[in-house]
């Protein structure tokens, strides 16, 4: 029996950490299913997953159901090199046939339609200018089919526009998401992660990210200037009896001023 390598700084693989720590596919496949489902009373089986990186969602996507495609879109090398090398370790032939690896630039590439457009982990705030954030949603309104769908995910909240670290504790490792700098006056965002370890090595800015922090009405009225018909807002459920946040999204028009929040924002190409 191979005895498991410890994991430190020069052992571990960021790639791998980012997935274990930061993703919830299996969440987000099942949110895209239910979600057009609902709204569009017909199964989604095509998937253009934008910014994708790892392409964990799209894996995940054609795991799901033999009839689904997907097809997914980075701009980095690197990132796309180690998602080929770890499909072709976790995915059947048939489903490889059925997921795309395409380097190219989410902003213009185009790609057959899909039943949706996934771009989460606030990966479209990569774009800091409304002017690009708008042409961002024309070509996701473009890829789309008639019945197409648009998901997106945004944070927020007063804690947001501060400067701070919050630290998870995994078995083998400390996940730090460090909100480094805040500009009020532009609302730009610069967050990096980091990685502790149990021997006290650490992956300093292992990811970094210079975002602006888009507000939910600004994403709302780029959508509309792009061409979406109709805009939901999906928030985080409470538990007050154990006084924590729920693993369930709830349509909402109102909510809260919390300190922090997380929600999916769904865009559809026709009036509901």
């Amino acid at each position: 029996m191979t005895k498991k390598l410890k994991l430190t700084a020069k052992t571990a693989n960021k790639y791998d950490l980012y997935e274990q720590s930061v993703q919830n596919v299996d969440f987000e496949v099942e949110f895209i299913s239910k979600t057009f489902k609902k709204y569009n009373k017909s199964k989604c089986t095509t998937l253009r997953e934008d910014f994708c990186a790892s392409a964990k969602i799209s894996s995940a996507w054609v795991k799901s159901n033999p009839e689904t495609i997907a097809y997914a879109i980075d701009l980095d090398d690197d990132i796309l090199r180690f998602a080929k090398k770890e499909f072709a370790g976790s995915l059947e032939k048939h489903q490889l046939s059925r997921v795309k690896l395409i380097k190219g630039n989410s902003l213009i590439k185009k790609t057959p339609k899909v039943d949706c457009v996934s771009a989460f982990n606030f990966s479209y705030w990569v774009f800091q200018d409304r002017k690009d954030l708008v042409k961002y949603f024309k070509n996701a309104y473009t890829n789309l089919n008639s019945k197409g769908l648009l998901m997106l995910d945004a944070f927020g909240g007063y804690e947001a526009h501060q400067e701070l670290e919050e630290k998870t504790k995994y078995k083998d490792f400390t996940y730090c998401w460090d909100q480094h700098s805040f500009n009020p006056i532009t609302n730009s965002i610069t967050c990096y992660i980091h990685f502790e370890f149990n021997d006290g090595s650490v992956i300093k800015k292992a990811f970094e990210y210079n975002w602006r922090l888009w507000s939910l009405p600004e994403i709302r009225e780029c959508l509309i200037e792009a061409g979406f018909k109709s805009i939901d807002v999906y928030m985080q459920g409470w538990d007050d009896k154990k006084n924590e946040e729920t693993e369930k999204f709830y349509k909402m028009t109102k909510c809260d001023a919390d300190p922090g929040w997380v929600a999916y924002i769904v865009a559809s190409k026709y009036k509901r």
